[in-house]
């Protein structure tokens, strides 16, 4: 119980990107051909739009290579105290985010860059307390 009185911030704000991955990287396995429909649709009219398949495969890949590192990252903070597994992957999920951002404002969706900003401060501040 006290490694979570140390780093109770910490270890919450991994779980709040666990579970944020993993529904996401679940969402589109279980529904493949749907994401490449709404992406598609959302993309339309930008630069982007011939490379959905690609870029969601990339994406994809980024998602689950951050969910590997936050959850190993985690079980090595709470079992041994060590940070450097969570930050890594932190700093890989931040990466994740820029690349959403990038996309949202290519598709002029400023409302939905807004909401990658808030998920990135969220990041920045738990690199910052794995520091």
């Amino acid at each position: 119980m006290s490694i979570f009185k140390t780093h109770s911030a910490e270890i919450l704000v991994l779980l709040f990107f666990i579970i944020t991955y993993f529904l996401s990287v679940l969402e589109k396995l279980e529904d493949w051909k749907g994401a490449i429909s709404y992406y598609s649709n959302h993309f339309k009219n930008t630069i982007l739009y011939k490379m959905i398949p690609l870029l969601l495969i990339n994406i994809l890949i980024f998602e689950i290579a951050a969910l590997v590192l936050l959850t190993f990252g985690l079980y090595f903070l709470v079992t041994e105290g060590n940070l450097i597994v969570a930050q890594i992957g932190l700093e890989i999920s931040a990466i994740t985010l820029l690349q959403f951002l990038v996309g949202q404002r290519l598709a002029k969706d400023y409302p939905g860059a807004m909401n990658i900003t808030i998920y990135f401060i969220l990041n920045i501040i738990g690199i910052y307390l794995l520091t």
